[in-house]
């Protein structure tokens, strides 16, 4: 009997194995997901957020196909810029995550890129403060698809936290790095991080980009 669904059970591991490892298109509008590893400032990001299957996202950008070349548009560093995809994967030694916008959406996308390109410049939004001239990588992703959406939010804020889980006590580095700012601890603004827009109903995950 084993003989007999032995080579049924072969060729359904081989298409098994095949699927996993189909590799994922681009597209422009995608939005491609980190885990940059930049030390105790990601890991105070990340202890606070959720993520697509528990995985640990601290930067977004939005892929963007020009001719044969594909970049992100991002926000990091000194502000937004356009970054080739190679780079942009080169950020992280941990696999990039695919997140496509479902069908429903997809009319929104020619105005967020649009939107996007011409915020290329603006400076990086270390102060973490929504709608103060500047921009972090994910409420870059957030202001350009309420913009396409006639200011309509697509994606969600929520109030920002600094705090260690369960405790009233922040983050030392969050202290530190304020401190430096010259300015309070922006704890319960809204703001928005790369974990909760994967986790959004608004797009589908595609999985891992190789």
């Amino acid at each position: 009997m084993l003989r007999k669904w032995l080579p049924i059970l072969i060729l359904a591991l081989f298409q098994q194995v095949a699927t996993a490892q189909k590799r994922i298109e681009l597209q422009t509008g995608d939005l491609l997901f980190l885990d940059l590893d930049c030390g105790p400032l990601c890991d105070a990001i990340e202890s606070v957020t959720q993520s697509y299957q528990n995985q640990h996202f601290s930067h977004v950008g939005l892929v963007y196909q020009r001719n044969d070349s594909t970049f992100l548009i991002e926000a990091l560093g000194k502000g937004v810029r356009l970054t080739p995809i190679q780079k942009f994967l080169s950020f992280s030694t941990k696999p990039a995550y695919v997140g496509r916008l479902k069908n429903e959406y997809n009319s929104l996308i020619t105005k967020a890129i649009e939107f996007s390109l011409r915020q290329l410049g603006t400076p990086y939004d270390d102060q973490f403060l929504y709608n103060n001239g500047k921009y972090y990588c994910s409420e870059l992703i957030y202001d350009a698809f309420k913009f396409s959406n006639e200011e309509k939010p697509l994606f969600a804020l929520f109030p920002m936290t600094y705090k260690k889980p369960g405790s009233t006590e922040f983050f030392p580095v969050w202290v530190d790095y304020f401190q430096k700012l010259g300015m309070p601890i922006p704890e319960g603004k809204p703001g928005c991080n790369p974990g909760g827009i994967s986790t959004s109903d608004k797009i589908e995950m595609m999985g891992i980009y190789q």
